[in-house]
Parts: C-alpha cells; sequence; structure tokens
C-alpha cells in the first residue's frame, strides 16, 4: 500500500503626387478589404460549421438540475468524459479512460479541474439508486453519461451543470486538426496505438511537438508513474489544446477542428452556451487551477484499487464547493494553506 504567461511646389507635381499617393492608398486597402471579406466570408462558414456539429452532438439526458446558471455570467461546472472507444474499435460495453471536473468562472477567468482517477473505488449511482460499489469507470457501463454524472456528484458532493464526452477519435482528430501540440515528455516510453496494437508509440523524453496518436499515448500510459499522475497529465494536455487553440496561428483551422469533432462527442450544451463560454476567453486568458487526490491503492478479488482519502476528497470537494459559492471560506482557503491528509481510508488497511 503506497501513499501517494511636403508641401508640392506646382500644380503637376501635386496631380502626380495625388495619384501616387491614391494608388499607395488602394494598394493597402485592397487587401485589407479583401482580408476583410475573407474573414467575414470565414466567419459565417465557421459559425454555420460550429452550430450544425454542435447541434448534431447535443445529447439531452432529461435530469433534473437542481442549480440552473448561466454560462456565461456565473460560475459553471462540466463533467468531461473520454471514453475508451473508436468507430474502428467499437467495443461496445465504453468505460471512461479519463474523468475530468472543472468549473470555468467567466468573471474571475478561472477555471479550476481535478482528474478523478480510473481506478478509484467508490459507490456507482444510477437514477438515484445505489448500485453497489465499483471502479468508477464502470459507472459509464451502468448507465453512460447519466450514471457516471450521478457517481462523481455523489463522490465530491458538488452539481454538475453540464457533461461533454469524447471519444479518442475525437481526442485524436482535434490535436490533428491543430497541427500537434506542445507538451514535455518525462520520460522515454512506448505505448500502444488507439486501435490497441501494443508499442507502436514511441516517444523521446523531452519538450516536443505531439501529434494525435502521441498524445493520446502520453494521456493513456500507466508505464511512467501512476493513475493519479496520468490525471496530471490530461489536465496538462487539455491546458496545451486550449493554448494551442486560442493561439493566432490556429484560427485558420477551426473548421478542421469543429470538424473533427463531428460525430466523436456527446454534450448537453448548447451551441449559444458554447459560443458563450468561448466570447468570454476574448476578454483575457484564463487561469487554470489544478487538484489532486492523496490516495492509496489496495486489492480487492485481485484487482489493484485505488482508494481517495475521505478528507482529501473532502478538501477537493470544499474548494470546488467555494468556486461555486456553496461552501463560504474557511481556513482551508487561506493562501499559505497546505493540506496534508490524515491517512485515515475505509477500504484500505
Amino acid at each position: 500500500m503506497k501513499k501517494h504567461s511636403n508641401t508640392s511646389r506646382s500644380a503637376s507635381y501635386t496631380t502626380k503626387r495625388k495619384k501616387r499617393k491614391n494608388i499607395i492608398i488602394l494598394s493597402i486597402l485592397i487587401p485589407i478589404l479583401v482580408i476583410v471579406l475573407g474573414l467575414a466570408v470565414y466567419a459565417a462558414i465557421l459559425y454555420a460549421t460550429a452550430q450544425k456539429t454542435i447541434d448534431d452532438s447535443y445529447h439531452e439526458l432529461g435530469r433534473n438540475k437542481e442549480i440552473e446558471v448561466d454560462p456565461i455570467k456565473e460560475t459553471t461546472s462540466i463533467l468531461i468524459m473520454g471514453i475508451d472507444d473508436t468507430e474502428d474499435r467499437n467495443l461496445g460495453s465504453s468505460r471512461t479512460d479519463s474523468l475530468i471536473y472543472l468549473t470555468i468562472d467567466p468573471n474571475s477567468h478561472e477555471v479550476n479541474m481535478v482528474s478523478i482517477p480510473r481506478d478509484t473505488y467508490t459507490p456507482i449511482m444510477y437514477q438515484e439508486e445505489y448500485l453497489g460499489e465499483d471502479k468508477i469507470n464502470a459507472a459509464y457501463s451502468a448507465g453512460e453519461e447519466q450514471a457516471t454524472i450521478e457517481t462523481v456528484e455523489e463522490l465530491l458532493n458538488v452539481p454538475i451543470h453540464y457533461y461533454v464526452t469524447f471519444n479518442f477519435d475525437a481526442f485524436l482528430k482535434i490535436i490533428d486538426a491543430l497541427g500537434g501540440i506542445e507538451m514535455d515528455v518525462p520520460i522515454t516510453f512506448s505505448e500502444q496505438n488507439s486501435d490497441g496494437k501494443m508499442d507502436q508509440i514511441t516517444l523521446e523524453k523531452g519538450y516536443q511537438t505531439l501529434n494525435g496518436e502521441e498524445a493520446l499515448a502520453l494521456a493513456r500510459t500507466r508505464k511512467i508513474d501512476n493513475d493519479v499522475m496520468r490525471g496530471e497529465r490530461q489536465q496538462l494536455l487539455i491546458q496545451a489544446i486550449v493554448e494551442k487553440a486560442l493561439s493566432v496561428g490556429s484560427i485558420t483551422k477551426y473548421t478542421n477542428v469543429i470538424e473533427a469533432v463531428g460525430s466523436n462527442m456527446r454534450t448537453d450544451l448548447t451551441f449559444n452556451e458554447m459560443l458563450g463560454i468561448a466570447q468570454t476567453g476574448l476578454e483575457g486568458p484564463y487561469k487554470f487551477n489544478s487538484y489532486t487526490f492523496e490516495w492509496t491503492d489496495f486489492t480487492l478479488y485481485g484487482a489493484s484499487m485505488v482508494e481517495l482519502y475521505p478528507d482529501s476528497v473532502d478538501f477537493v470537494s470544499h474548494r470546488f464547493r467555494v468556486a461555486l459559492g456553496l461552501d463560504s471560506l474557511d481556513e482551508r482557503d487561506a493562501e499559505d494553506y497546505e493540506f496534508e491528509t490524515n491517512g485515515i481510508t475505509n477500504y484500505a488497511y
């Protein structure tokens, strides 16, 4: 178990100069007008493409949301689910390969994120019923997004306003459409590709540009650290994707990015809600705050499980509830506060 930023002199000269000046002005204005017109047409195409894609991806769960929010004005929570499936693999009974809970505050321009280890042993909930205890990634098999949302809400004692589900194809295509992302690979390693073929992707240690397959290998591998650190890498990958998408050079790639999402995403965010959240980013960059659980591992029926220390879950939950305006500030929110678990567990002995 382990613990784990001049005046002219003559009329003819004046006339010639005016003509030349007019030519200069036209030579500057025409390209600008062409660019502006091009951008307008591009923006219109992009808008139409984005709207159709999001509309096609919209999937309402029919659940009763206890708290209604305006994501353009209020802090909003989103559960991001990465599914271990692709069109080619077609596994049928997918599980969540990654789970990231985040809050977006459009006023303070802060994003809080925490990754939930896929092997976290926890009560599984579906349609407000307790289904027993299992690894949290099994919730998706029990009731897809609905069960996963209820299970995470139960674990963290927080509301989930919206969800976004991606499969591996979306992850790969988005990164490739952006021309890759920049990441610092901590160690040289080999990993399976998106089709499950072993040791097809080899990454060398160091800062580099990763394509979709390489980024997926870095996000999924367990060979270089552990399940919790794996969650931290996934948060860094999301930040890298956001930074690349917001860079000037990526603007002309947006149509490809949107088309890459296509049928590889499901969400209950509407197009206008997504657009509103994106527009808040034009007012200034977002600050990312990442949280990590303190945890231990144990074996149950021959399978390795992760237990998040209950006091660690309480601490992270409190930070998110404060961000959502559900808890008041206390000593745990002091600038110099450092959390340290008491080591008490419910399962691991």
